[in-house]
């Protein structure tokens, strides 16, 4: 099962969670460079083995290749990515609507 959840317009999108590794004098304008990315829904500066957390959110795969693969290796500064496309989303909001129909 794919990661869809409903955007304001409707529509469904499929959510890919980007994790970048930057040249560390590079990581504030890459952020702001990747948030400019159409998909790119968010990005977090993180600590730990990865500088920089991306949430992409697109309507079709096809969409997760275009801006992986073509708009992300033209970012100033970076170096490597692994990228995590969702299956299935989990959330406080989602468990308590499970509690309330009786699902288990």
């Amino acid at each position: 099962m794919v990661v869809e959840r409903s955007a304001i317009s409707g529509a469904r999108v499929i959510t890919t969670i980007v994790l970048c590794r930057v040249e560390p004098s590079q990581i504030p304008k890459a952020a702001r460079v990747l948030a400019g990315v159409e998909g790119v829904d968010e990005v977090y500066s993180v600590s730990g083995e990865w500088d920089l957390v991306a949430l992409v959110r697109v309507p079709q795969y096809e969409d997760i290749a275009r801006v992986v693969t073509e708009v992300f290796p033209k970012v100033p500064g970076l170096q490597r990515t692994q990228t995590l496309t969702a299956f299935r989303a989990y959330s406080k909001k989602d468990l308590q609507q499970a509690w309330d129909i009786g699902v288990e």
